[in-house]
């Protein structure tokens, strides 16, 4: 979901991923089909955010 989000703002081209299994890599790049957020996940995750 982080990767989906880093992507879906506009501002990255690209995200680098840590994998230490094949599986893993395969699960990150899944994330390209997972860019649309619903208006409460995004508030969420805004909310979520601004904690930090």
């Amino acid at each position: 979901m982080a990767l989906a989000w880093a992507l879906k703002q506009g501002k990255l081209t690209s995200v680098l991923i840590g994998a230490s299994r094949s599986k893993q890599i395969v699960e990150n790049v899944a994330a390209l089909n997972c860019l649309d957020f619903s208006e409460e996940e995004m508030t969420e995750i805004e909310k979520i955010l601004s904690c930090v």
